[in-house]
C-alpha cells in the first residue's frame, strides 16, 4: 500500500514516498515538489543499475525538465572517493547544469552518498532526489541527508548533511537485486529490529528467508517499517547529536572492518551484521546486556545468510588492522570510542567506551573459528 512519510528538520522537509509502481510515475510524483520546474536534470547511476533502469528514469524525468546528462560511475564502494567525486562534478559542469538544476541519484548506497555529496558542494549546493534501487538504500542509506566519501584513512570521513527534496522508494525495483545484495540489505533490516522494533526482530527469527523475498507485500511492509523508524529518528535529531546516534548500531565495528578490508570483499550490510554481533558482546562485557543477546543476533544473521565471522568473506582481514581503523572512527571522542550498544531487543544505549580490553575481546569473537 503506498505510503508517504515526511522527514522534517528545522530547515528541510523531505517526502519519503514508498509504494510499488512509483518508479514509472516519476514525473507525476516529483512535479508537486517544485513551484518552478528545475532548469535541467543530471542523472547519476552506476554500471550495474544504469543498464536496467536509467533509460526508464530518463524518459519520465524528461517530462519534468531536460535531462542534460546521465553520469555512470563504477559499481562498488571504491567509487566513493575524491577522484570520482571530482570527475562527477566536472561532468555536471560540462553538462551545463546550473544552480536551479536537479541531480537525481539512481542506485544503491554508494550512488546515494556520492551523488548527494556532489549535490551538496556543486555550485555550493543544488537540489537532489534519490531513487534507491537496493534494499540497503531503501531502508536506510537514502534517508536522512548523510552524504560523503571514504578516505584511505577510514570510512565516510569526508561528507556533508544535504537533504534530498524527495526519496522515491519502489520495492518492485528489488526484484532485479542479486541475492548477495538482498542479504547485504538485511544487515540494516536486522539493525532496525534490534534498535527499536522488537516485533520485527522476532518476525525475522521466525520467517522463511526465501519466502520473505518472494512476498511483495511483506517486502513493502518491511521497507516501510524500517524507513519510518529512520524518518522518526532523523526528524528528532537531524544532525546526529542525540537519538539519531542509535542508527550507528553495528557501525563502529562495522566501518572499521570495511576499511581494514580495503573496501573490498566485505559489503556494508555484512560489516554491520558483524558489528552488531561484536557490539552485543561488548554490551554484555560492560554489564549492559544479557549474555544471550550476541548469540541471538549471530543466529539471526546466519539464518538470513549474513556472515558471523570476519574471515568468511575477507580472509586477509587482520584484527590489528581493524583495531587501528577503530581509532580513526569519526565518532571517536578523545580516547573514547562511541558505540550504540544494544541492551535488549528494541533498545540501545549510546556509550563512550574507554575499556580497550573489553573492545578487543568483543572484536576477537569475530575472528574465532565457527
Amino acid at each position: 500500500m503506498p505510503t508517504r512519510l515526511t522527514l522534517r528538520t528545522g530547515q528541510h522537509e523531505t517526502g519519503v514516498l514508498i509504494g510499488r509502481g512509483r518508479f514509472d510515475q516519476l514525473d507525476e510524483q516529483l512535479e508537486p515538489l517544485f513551484t518552478t520546474p528545475p532548469t535541467g536534470i543530471a542523472l547519476v547511476t552506476d554500471g550495474n543499475v544504469g543498464p536496467l533502469y536509467a533509460d526508464r528514469a530518463a524518459s519520465r524525468l524528461a517530462a519534468l525538465a531536460p535531462v542534460l546528462a546521465t553520469c555512470t560511475v563504477d559499481a562498488g564502494e571504491h567509487s566513493k572517493c575524491a577522484e570520482e567525486l571530482t570527475r562527477l562534478c566536472g561532468r555536471l559542469a560540462r553538462s551545463g547544469l546550473d544552480r536551479d538544476g536537479l541531480l537525481v541519484a539512481l542506485g544503491g548506497g554508494v550512488v546515494n552518498d556520492l551523488a548527494g555529496f556532489a549535490a551538496a558542494i556543486y555550485k555550493r549546493g543544488i537540489d537532489f532526489v534519490t531513487l534507491p534501487t537496493s534494499l540497503l538504500a531503501q531502508v536506510d542509506a537514502s534517508i536522512g541527508g548523510k552524504t560523503g566519501i571514504d578516505l584511505a584513512e577510514g570510512k565516510n570521513l569526508v561528507g556533508a548533511f544535504h537533504h534530498p527534496r524527495a526519496v522515491l522508494v519502489d520495492p518492485d525495483l528489488l526484484a532485479s537485486l542479486p541475492e548477495v545484495e538482498w542479504k547485504n540489505g538485511l544487515g540494516e533490516v536486522i539493525k532496525y529490529g534490534l534498535l527499536g522494533d522488537r516485533d520485527l526482530f522476532l518476525q525475522l527469527e521466525q520467517c522463511e528467508p526465501a519466502r520473505l523475498r518472494a512476498d511483495t507485500t511483506a517486502v513493502e511492509s518491511l521497507v516501510t517499517r524500517c524507513a519510518a523508524q529512520k524518518v522518526d529518528l532523523c526528524s528528532r535529531d537531524a544532525n546526529d547529536r542525540g537519538v539519531r546516534q542509535g542508527l550507528n548500531l553495528g557501525h563502529t565495528f562495522g566501518h572499521a572492518l570495511e576499511a581494514a578490508a580495503g573496501f573490498s570483499g566485505l559489503r556494508h550490510g555484512e560489516a554491520v551484521a558483524l558489528g552488531m554481533i561484536a557490539e552485543a558482546d561488548l554490551s554484555h562485557r560492560l554489564g549492559r546486556a544479557g549474555a544471550g543477546l550476541s548469540r541471538r543476533v549471530s543466529e539471526l544473521c546466519a539464518r538470513l545468510g549474513l556472515p558471523t565471522r570476519a574471515p568468511a568473506l575477507a580472509p586477509a582481514l587482520a584484527m590489528d588492522d581493524v583495531r587501528a581503523f577503530l581509532m580513526t572512527d569519526k565518532k571517536r571522542i578523545g580516547r573514547a570510542l562511541r558505540f550504540a550498544l544494544p541492551v535488549e531487543l528494541g533498545r540501545v544505549e549510546i556509550l563512550d567506551v574507554t575499556e580497550t580490553e573489553a573492545v578487543d575481546s568483543a572484536l576477537a569473537i569475530l575472528f574465532e573459528s565457527s
